[in-house]
C-alpha cells in the first residue's frame, strides 16, 4: 500500500520516538573539539584534589585526569576541574557536565549497576576509619556508644556508620553536614567527637587542618572496602577503554621501572617486550583507542607512572606519609596490577 505525503511523514516521525537516541558525538571528539578534558573532583582533599596558594591543582586525583588529558591531546595541562560534593560529584557526570569524574567516589554494586556509569580500575584502594581526640581515651569502636559522629549524607561513611551501630549493638548520633570544610570545622571545634571517612581522608584532613595533628588518633579498626577511581559514562565504550587503559599504563610503567625520568632512554634502547608495547616501539595499541601511537609515552613523560603519582601526593615525599599497603604493586603484596598489553 502506498503511503500519502502526510502519512509517509507520521510514520517516520513514530520511528524517530522509537529508536534509541544517539548522541551526536563520542566523548573523545567532544574532548577533542573542546581541547580540554573535564574532571569532576572533589576540590577539598589535600593529596587527592586540592589548590595551592597560586591556583594550582595537586593531588592523585588531579594527576589521573591529567594523565588522561596527556593521552587523548598530547598534553596533561589541557585539564579543567569542576569542585563537587557527594551529591553532585556523579550528577555532574551524567548530565554531561563533566568527561569523567575523580572524586574520590567509592565503586559499590549500586552506583555500578543503577546509575548508568562504569567505575573504571581503581588508583586507591582504602577503608573507612574512625578519627577521634586523644584526649577522649577511646581505643576500640565498641566504645563509642552515645559519641556523635560528623558524616556526609549520601556518602559511604554515613552507611559505615550505621553499620558500626548494629555491629557493636551501639547507638551514635549524626550530625550530618553538607560539606569536607563543614565536617573539619564542627570535628576540630568540638560540635562532633568523631570524624568518619576513609582512612586516607583522615590522614589528609589531620595534616591539613588539625591545630596540632598529634592531639588526635585514627582507630585501627579499618570498616568496609574503599576501592576509588575515575567514573566515567556507561554509554561510551571507546571512552571507558581510553580511561581504563590509561591507568593501566600507569601502573604498567611501575611494574617495567618506566619513569618520567627514564623514559626516553627506555623507549630508544629497551629490549624488555612489555616496555616497547608500552611506549608504542612495536605495538602501539592506540588504534583501537582512537589515540596516537605515543599516547602511553606522553602518559608516562608528563605525569609519570603510578609510584611516581602515589609517592609525591599522598605517599612518604607527602605530608600524608601513606604507605602503600594496598596500594603496592602485586608482586610486593598490593593490589596495583594491570592485565598484559
Amino acid at each position: 500500500m502506498k503511503l500519502s505525503s502526510s502519512m509517509h511523514l507520521g510514520a517516520l516521525a513514530l520511528l524517530a520516538v522509537a529508536l534509541p537516541q544517539v548522541a551526536s558525538a563520542s566523548t573523545l571528539e567532544n574532548v577533542k573539539a573542546a581541547d580540554v578534558v573535564t574532571c569532576a573532583v572533589n576540590g577539598s582533599r589535600p593529596g587527592f584534589s586540592s589548590v595551592d596558594g597560586k591556583g594550582a591543582w595537586h593531588g592523585l586525583d588531579v594527576d589521573t585526569c591529567r594523565a588522561v588529558a596527556a593521552a587523548v591531546l598530547g598534553d596533561a595541562n589541557k585539564v579543567k576541574f569542576l569542585k563537587t560534593n557527594n551529591q553532585t560529584r556523579l550528577t555532574a557526570l551524567q548530565t554531561g557536565e563533566v568527561d569523567m569524574t575523580v572524586a574520590n567516589t567509592t565503586w559499590t554494586r549500586s552506583r555500578d549497576t543503577d546509575l548508568g556509569l562504569d567505575f573504571m580500575p581503581p588508583t586507591f584502594y582504602d577503608g573507612q576509619g574512625l578519627m577521634l581526640a586523644k584526649s577522649l581515651g577511646v581505643t576500640k569502636v565498641a566504645e563509642l556508644d552515645g559519641a556523635s559522629v560528623c558524616v556526609r549524607p549520601s556518602s559511604t561513611s554515613e552507611r559505615v556508620v550505621g553499620d558500626i551501630q548494629k555491629k557493636y549493638n551501639i547507638s551514635m548520633k549524626l550530625v550530618v553536614l553538607e560539606d569536607q570544610k563543614e565536617i573539619n570545622t564542627a570535628f576540630f571545634g568540638g560540635r562532633c567527637d568523631v570524624a568518619v571517612q576513609s582512612t586516607s581522608g583522615l590522614s589528609s584532613t589531620r595534616a591539613s587542618v588539625a591545630p596540632n595533628p598529634d592531639d588526635y588518633v585514627i582507630l585501627s579498626e579499618i570498616f568496609g572496602k574503599d576501592p576509588m577511581g575515575p567514573v566515567v559514562r556507561q554509554d561510551d565504550p571507546q571512552w571507558r577503554d581510553i580511561v581504563t587503559w590509561t591507568v593501566y599504563t600507569l601502573f604498567q610503567a611501575e611494574e617495567s621501572g618506566v619513569t618520567s625520568e627514564n623514559v626516553d632512554q627506555m623507549k630508544a634502547e629497551s629490549q624488555d617486550p612489555a616496555v616497547r608495547r608500552l611506549l608504542g616501539v612495536d605495538e602501539a595499541g592506540g588504534k583501537g583507542l582512537g589515540l596516537t601511537p605515543d599516547w602511553a609515552y606522553n602518559v608516562v613523560k608528563q605525569v609519570g607512572n603510578y609510584g611516581e603519582v602515589y609517592e609525591r601526593n599522598v605517599g612518604m615525599d607527602s605530608p600524608l606519609k601513606l604507605p602503600r599497603g594496598y596500594n603496592a604493586q602485586y608482586f610486593d603484596g598490593g593490589l596495583i596490577y594491570s592485565p598484559p598489553l
